[in-house]
């Protein structure tokens, strides 16, 4: 275990035991990670004590221990004179008033701590305008989190008024907060005079048209922010319209989520403009908002010229064969788009083809997603075909999409000669046997993937036999996920024997199987040497 971190995995006294020995006897221990450990109150109180006087953590995460308002207050007062802890994590701590209202007080004179996280604690209305007053004179948070606290009206507009005068928090999340327009719309204003805020995390509130209004209007003002989140919320098309007129101007945005809204494909439209203009934006999320082809049509035209775009989040949005038409085409032309997911929609087997033949000539895109797509036998075989000489893709999603044994052999053959792709999923194909022991014999011989995944794929003790004596052989694969399968006895014996020499492999996954009491001891006497196995 490394001097400068550890991590505490026993429960309760112990751990906590284990954590004030090394705070005592470490000279360089900064990082402690007590997550999950029950350690309660007098823990909490335990650690405050030990904070006082501890010259070398920066770092201390404590989430769901149950420290409650007496541990938290001991904590408090520890940051009054502790000069060196930077990041405090309490997630799900059940601390109240009592509590909160220390850290609140602490605030006032810590010159230190940088990050704090208060998420899925009891913070009341008076408890958010206590921390807001504290951040209006503090000059060391750059981060807080209160995601799903609630924060109520009053709350959420004294935090607003605090940003007009705080000059060095960085981030903030106010994820589900039941935040609707009227404090949007006060927090709109006081984005306008702040400098120093990049990161503000709104998703999963009740902001609707009138609140994402004020927003674009603040994107047209004097705006540092450069990662906003909108997701989960109310915003309708003719609002999100507005949201990207107002990229057009500004020159600092880098992430807009708008994930699970209610815009459609006039929102890819409008975007496909801003797009053509000066952009900065270089991640989009548009999960869940029914653009279709049409929209996945307009973004695409975009794509051809676009120099900014790295990631690219169409996921559930309805997007057929034409779409993925669209969307090939532009990538035989774009030279930054890294990431393209098209989980959940309705490709097959033509825009697989399309994509495929793109994949062929496109120089840039490392990971594409087609989860829970049509694209069957014929899609992944264009797509195995394009492997052969792309040289750039390192992950390929094809999970749930029928690809049977003929598209898991034509995935082995491309593995012959392909040299870049580093994971595949394959889950939920129905690949068989036969596609195992194709896949296995190319295993073989491939030294780039390492992580494989083919749950739930019947496959049987032959396919695992053949898996087993490629597992001989290769020393690149570190994960292999052969859950949800047929795999017996005779199969986990065969793979038990083969972890023996490999040590290539990290975890190997086996759950829901039927595997008996046999195998069971086969794999309990190798796991835990190298590999984890998970039964």
């Amino acid at each position: 275990m490394s001097t400068a971190s550890q991590r505490t995995r026993t429960r309760g006294s112990e751990a906590l035991a284990e954590a004030l020995e090394a705070l005592k006897t470490n000279a360089s221990l900064t990082t402690l990670n007590l997550s999950e450990n029950k350690i309660g109150e007098n823990g909490g109180r335990a650690l405050g004590e030990a904070l006082k006087t501890n010259s070398t953590l920066t770092t201390l995460n404590l989430q769901s221990n149950s420290i409650g308002d007496n541990g938290a207050q001991a904590l408090a007062e520890a940051l009054k004179t502790n000069s060196i802890l930077a990041s405090l994590d309490l997630q799900g701590n059940l601390i109240w008033f009592k509590g909160l209202l220390a850290f609140s007080e602490a605030f006032k004179t810590n010159l230190t701590l940088t990050t704090l996280v208060l998420t899925g604690n009891k913070i009341e209305d008076q408890i958010t305008r206590a921390l807001s007053e504290a951040l209006k004179t503090n000059s060391a948070l750059t981060t807080l989190s209160l995601m799903y606290s609630p924060i109520g009206d009053d709350a959420a507009q004294a935090l607003s008024e605090a940003l007009g005068t705080n000059s060095t928090l960085t981030t903030l999340n106010l994820q589900g907060n039941k935040i609707k327009d009227k404090i949007a719309l006060v927090l709109s204003e006081a984005l306008k005079i702040n400098s120093t805020l990049t990161t503000l995390n709104l998703g999963f509130n009740l902001i609707g048209d009138d609140g994402a209004q004020a927003l674009s209007e603040a994107l047209n003002a004097v705006w540092t922010v450069t990662t906003l989140d909108l997701q989960g919320n109310l915003i309708r098309d003719k609002i999100a319209l507005g949201l990207t007129e107002a990229l057009k101007p500004n020159s600092t945005l880098t992430a807009l989520d708008l994930q699970s809204n209610l815009i459609k494909n006039k929102i890819a439209l409008a975007l496909s403009e801003a797009f053509k203009t000066k952009s900065t934006l270089s991640t989009l999320y548009l999960w869940s908002n029914l653009i279709g082809d049409n929209g996945a049509q307009a973004l695409s035209e975009a794509l051809k010229n676009n120099l900014t775009l790295i990631t690219l989040d169409l996921q559930n949005n309805l997007i057929g064969d034409n779409g993925a038409h669209a969307l090939a085409e532009a990538l035989k032309s774009n030279s930054t788009l890294m990431t393209l997911d098209l989980w959940g929609n309705l490709i097959g087997s033509d825009g697989a083809h399309a994509l495929g033949e793109a994949l062929k000539t496109n120089s840039t895109l490392t990971t594409l997603y087609l989860q829970s797509n049509s694209i069957g036998s014929y899609g992944c075989q264009a797509l195995a075909e394009a492997l052969k000489t792309n040289s750039t893709l390192t992950t390929l999603d094809l999970w749930g999409n029928s690809v049977g044994s003929d598209g898991a052999q034509a995935l082995a053959v491309a593995l012959e000669t392909n040299s870049t792709l580093t994971t595949l999923y394959l889950q939920n194909n129905s690949i068989g046997d036969n596609g195992a022991q194709a896949v296995s014999e190319v295993l073989k011989t491939n030294s780039t993937l390492t992580t494989l995944n083919v749950w739930n794929n019947s496959i049987g003790d032959n396919g695992a036999w053949a898996l087993a004596d490629a597992l001989k052989i290769n020393s690149t694969l570190a994960i292999l996920n052969l859950a949800g399968n047929l795999i017996g006895d005779n199969g986990a014996l065969a793979l038990s024997k083969a972890l023996i020499t490999n040590t290539a492999l990290t975890t190997l996954q086996l759950q829901n199987n039927s595997i008996g009491d046999n195998g069971t001891q086969a794999l309990h006497q190798v796991s835990f040497s190298t590999c984890i196995i998970e039964q």
